[in-house]
């Protein structure tokens, strides 16, 4: 067992790579880490045996996505989805500006709001950010999010280019934050702090009348991204992961996770789940061994 993981990719399903990844590029600055991959590197980069279709990475700053059509291809995001439900995971985009961003963002077709009103200022209680969530033209949940002037964390105040820099954190819904915690605390993600948010403007930020939920931020012993737990009030009835969801299903978002330290013998790849069923791909091949990307 190694001494804990940290994020290495946000993993997507998609419908089409090249389609997916021309929207993150003109969106948000990504840009692609080589060509996409096929073959024995896809059941690898999934943790599933017999995994067909292409992967291809994409970076932003020092972070990466991995966007993967299936072949056979998944079923559509659910068009009903909201921020509560169990199967909702968004990562949060970095932005330097706001408005510049927000701007960009409009020029861009094909996306759907989250968020009602445009971005939303939180109260200092929520720590005082400057959120707005969406989802991408195949129906992913995103954020935007800027950092009150002087308080945006030591990993972002070197980042360079904008207005987009990298991303911040990939947050997940989940039915017991407990529960959760506990699960994560055995990879290596330790609770480092949260807040319990409500009010108009974490309505209108997701897009949910009444919305309370217990935020708490696992953070690896690495640099970001980190992990968000989302705990919504139990009035607003989450729906648990759809029965029957695939991997290859574009709900099904999966965080691959590589070793804080060198491994001590976990050299192979495998795919597990947490507690709400959320995917984690843990990678514990030496890197000589693995796609050659930086992680």
């Amino acid at each position: 067992m190694t001494a804990g993981w940290r994020i290495a990719a946000v993993s997507l399903s998609t419908a089409d790579t090249g389609r997916l990844a021309a929207f993150y590029e003109a969106a948000f600055g990504f840009r692609a880490v080589g060509p996409a991959l096929a073959g024995a590197a896809v059941a690898c980069l999934i943790g599933q045996d017999g995994a067909g279709g292409e992967v291809l990475r994409l970076q932003l700053g020092a972070q990466a996505i991995e966007l993967w059509a299936a072949d056979p291809p998944g079923r559509p995001y659910p068009a009903d989805s909201r921020s509560c439900d169990l199967w909702f995971q968004h990562m949060a985009i970095v932005t330097a500006d706001m408005r510049a961003a927000y701007a960009h963002l409009l020029l861009q077709p094909g996306w759907t709001p989250i968020t009602t009103d445009g971005p939303q200022r939180l109260p200092e209680r929520s720590g005082g950010v400057t959120a707005f969530k969406f989802r991408d033209p195949e129906g992913h949940p995103l954020e935007l999010l800027e950092f009150p002037p002087g308080r945006r964390p030591p990993a972002w105040q070197a980042a360079p280019g904008g207005p987009c820099l990298g991303i911040d954190h990939s947050a997940i819904a989940v039915a017991d934050s407990a529960a959760s915690i506990a699960f994560y605390a055995g990879l290596g993600f330790a609770p480092a702090g949260g807040s319990d948010n409500e009010g108009p403007e974490q309505a209108r930020l997701d897009g949910l009348p009444g919305a309370r939920v217990q935020v708490t931020a696992l953070r690896p012993a690495a640099a970001p991204p980190h992990l968000e737990l989302l705990g919504y009030a139990a009035a607003l009835q989450s729906r648990p992961r759809p029965a029957g969801l695939r991997e290859a299903d574009l709900a099904a978002t999966r965080l691959r996770l590589i070793p804080v330290a060198s491994p001590d013998g976990a050299d192979e790849t495998r795919l597990l789940h947490d507690p709400d069923g959320h995917g984690l791909v843990l990678d514990g091949r030496p890197l000589a061994d693995g796609p050659k990307f930086p992680v």
